[in-house]
C-alpha cells in the first residue's frame, strides 16, 4: 500500500473509532455495516469461542478494532459504507503469533497497472472491477469487539480465530495465497514479473488478465464473454461485489473512451480533498510548478527558536506524503519538484513550506490534467533518461527517466544520485544505469504478459559522450572512479535488452519545473 488513505476509495474523513461514528449523522449506516461484517464473518466460520489460554501457555491475546471506510464513486459521491472488524497485529509477537516468512503479500505494482491499461485501450478491450467481502499454524486468539453483541459469547470468553483477519501480520499473505489458488483453478497463470498479475491465453488466441490490490480485483480481458464467465467463477468462489466497468480504481477516477481507444487516469477527487485537509483550499490557483527565481538548500532550514516556532503548526510531511501518492500514480509532471521537498524533510523551513504549498497551487490550477493512457495507433514503448548535470545542493545530480507505451506515460522517476559525478557526461551515464534496470523490467513484463517480439527496448539520451561510453565495454580512465554497479546499462546493451540512441532535444522533456 502505498499510502494509507490514497490506497483507498476513502478521501480520509471517515470516522476513527466507534465513538467518532456515533457521533456521525451516517452513525444508522455505519451501525448496519458493522452487523454486516459480523454476519460474513460468522458465515465464514471466522472464530470459535474458547476461555483465554492461562498465562504459563505463552500465548498472546491481540486487541480488535473497528475500521471504517466509505466506498465513493469518481465524482465523491458515497455510494456504500463498509466495517471491517481487524485485528491489532501490533500486539502480535514474533514467533508465538507469526513468523518472519509469513508476512509478504503481492501488490499490483502501478507501472504494471498503467502498462495494462494502456494495451487494453490500444486494443478496445474490456474493464470491469470486483471487490471481495471477504487457517493458521499458531494458534491467534482475539478479545471480541466491543460496542456490538456476539450471540452465544459467554462472559470472559475470548475468540479463537480460524481465518486470517485484515491487522494481522498474516492476514494480507494468507488471503493472497487463498485466492491464488483460486484463479489457478480457474487455469490463470501467476505473472512471474509481478506476482499480483494472472493471466490466461484462450485456445483462440484472447487473453483474460486480473490484477489484485488486497480485496480488489481489476478484470481486463479482449473478449467480453470471457470477462462474464470470469465473474461468474469468482463468484462462485467468492463472495463479491460486482462494480461493473471500470470507474474508479485505488482512488483514481477512470475513463474509458473506446472509439478514440484511451483509457484516461485523474486524481481530481483525491487532490481537492488533500487541498482542503492541508488548509490550501484558498490559496491562488498557479500554472508554473516552480519558482525559477527561487533556490532551495538546507541553508533555509530552521536554526533559531523562532524559525522553529514559524513551522511548529505545519504539517510539512504529512502534506508532503500526500501528494506522494499523485507524484506516482497519475501526475508525474510534479515528480521532481516532490522529490526536490523530501530532502528536506528532516527539518523543513518556511521557504520549503512556500515552495510545497506552491505544488498544490499549481494542482489546483491544472487539477482537470488527465494521464492518458493508449492511442489509435499502435505504438511500441520507449525510454527517455536525463540528468540535470550537477545539483547544486550536495553536489548530486538528479536522475530523471519516462517511458511512453502507446504515446502515453507508463512509468517514470526522479531521484537523486549515490554518488557525486565529476561532468555532466558522468551524470548522464549514470542516469542511463537508472533508466535501465526499469527498461529490462518494462521489457520483460510486456514480454511475458502479452508476447511482444525479442527486439531491444528503445532508450534515448540527448547526450551524445553519455551514449557513447555506455555503448564502449573497454576500461576507461575517465570513468574508473565509477562505482561498478553503474555500468550496469554496458550489460544491457550487450544482452540486446535495450538499445541507446542519440535524442535532439528542443525542449526538455524531463525538466525540472515543467508543466
Amino acid at each position: 500500500m502505498l499510502v494509507g488513505v490514497a490506497a483507498s476509495d476513502s478521501l480520509g474523513f471517515d470516522p476513527h473509532t466507534v465513538t467518532e461514528a456515533k457521533c456521525c449523522p451516517d452513525w444508522p449506516e455505519w451501525q448496519e455495516a458493522m452487523h454486516d461484517e459480523i454476519r460474513r464473518l460468522e458465515l465464514r466460520k471466522a472464530w470459535v469461542y474458547v476461555d483465554p489460554p492461562p498465562r504459563s501457555s505463552g500465548q498472546n491475546v491481540v486487541g480488535s478494532k473497528w475500521v471504517f471506510r466509505t466506498k465513493r464513486d469518481a465524482r465523491g459521491e458515497v455510494t456504500g459504507y463498509r466495517a471491517r472488524l481487524v485485528a491489532q497485529g501490533f500486539t502480535q509477537v514474533e514467533g508465538v503469533d507469526y513468523f518472519s516468512d509469513d508476512t509478504y503479500a503481492a501488490v499490483c505494482k502501478l507501472a504494471s497497472i498503467r502498462v495494462i491499461l494502456s494495451v487494453a485501450a490500444r486494443n478496445g478491450w474490456f474493464t470491469h472491477q470486483v471487490d471481495v467481502k471477504s487457517a493458521f499454524d499458531e494458534k491467534i486468539y482475539m478479545r471480541p469487539p466491543s460496542d456490538i453483541e456476539l450471540d452465544g459469547l459467554k462472559p470472559g470468553q475470548i475468540l479463537l480465530l480460524l481465518v486470517a483477519l485484515y491487522g494481522l501480520h498474516q492476514s494480507d499473505r494468507r488471503w493472497y495465497i487463498r485466492l491464488r489458488k483460486i484463479l489457478e483453478g480457474f487455469k490463470l497463470v501467476r505473472l512471474e514479473h509481478n506476482h499480483a498479475v494472472f493471466y490466461r491465453r484462450h485456445p483462440d488466441g484472447e487473453i483474460s488478465i486480473i490484477f489484485l490490490h488486497v480485496d480488489d480485483m481489476t478484470l481486463v480481458c479482449s473478449l467480453l464473454a470471457n470477462l462474464l464467465h470470469l465473474k461468474v467463477m469468482i463468484k462462485s468462489e467468492l463472495e463479491i461485489t460486482d462494480n461493473g466497468e471500470l470507474h474508479w480504481l485505488l482512488g483514481i477516477e477512470v475513463r474509458c473512451n473506446l472509439k478514440k481507444h484511451t483509457i484516461a487516469l485523474s486524481q481530481r477527487v483525491y487532490i481537492d480533498s488533500i487541498i482542503a485537509r492541508y488548509g490550501f483550499s484558498d490559496a491562488k490557483p498557479l500554472s508554473q510548478l516552480m519558482d525559477p527565481h527561487v533556490h532551495l538548500s538546507v541553508d533555509q532550514c530552521p536554526v533559531s527558536t523562532a524559525e522553529y516556532a514559524a513551522m511548529r503548526d505545519k504539517p510539512y510531511l504529512e502534506a508532503l506524503g500526500a501528494l506522494q501518492y499523485v507524484s506516482v500514480a497519475t501526475r508525474p509532471d510534479i515528480t521532481f519538484a516532490v522529490g526536490q521537498l523530501a530532502q528536506f524533510g528532516w527539518n523543513p523551513g518556511i521557504a520549503h513550506w512556500s515552495a510545497l504549498k506552491r505544488i498544490y497551487q499549481y494542482l489546483k490550477g491544472t487539477a482537470d490534467i488527465w494521464l492518458m493512457l493508449g492511442s489509435s495507433e499502435d505504438n511500441d514503448i520507449i525510454g527517455y533518461s536525463d540528468a540535470d548535470g550537477m545539483s547544486t545542493e550536495g553536489c548530486r545530480a538528479i536522475s530523471g527517466y519516462v517511458f511512453m507505451l502507446n504515446g502515453g506515460a507508463v512509468s517514470w522517476s526522479s531521484k537523486r544520485q549515490d554518488l557525486v559525478t565529476l561532468s555532466t557526461t558522468e551524470a548522464k551515464y549514470v542516469a542511463l544505469t537508472h533508466a535501465s534496470k526499469e527498461a529490462i523490467w518494462l521489457r520483460s513484463f510486456i514480454k511475458e504478459l502479452f508476447g511482444d517480439p525479442e527486439h531491444p527496448l528503445p532508450l534515448r539520451s540527448d547526450n551524445q559522450s553519455a551514449i557513447a561510453l555506455a555503448k564502449d565495454d573497454r576500461f576507461h580512465a575517465r570513468t574508473k572512479h565509477i562505482d561498478i554497479r553503474f555500468h550496469f546499462i554496458r550489460y544491457a546493451i550487450a544482452e540486446g535488452k535495450i538499445s541507446l540512441s542519440y535524442l535532439v532535444l528542443r525542449s526538455p522533456v524531463l525538466g525540472p519545473g515543467k508543466d
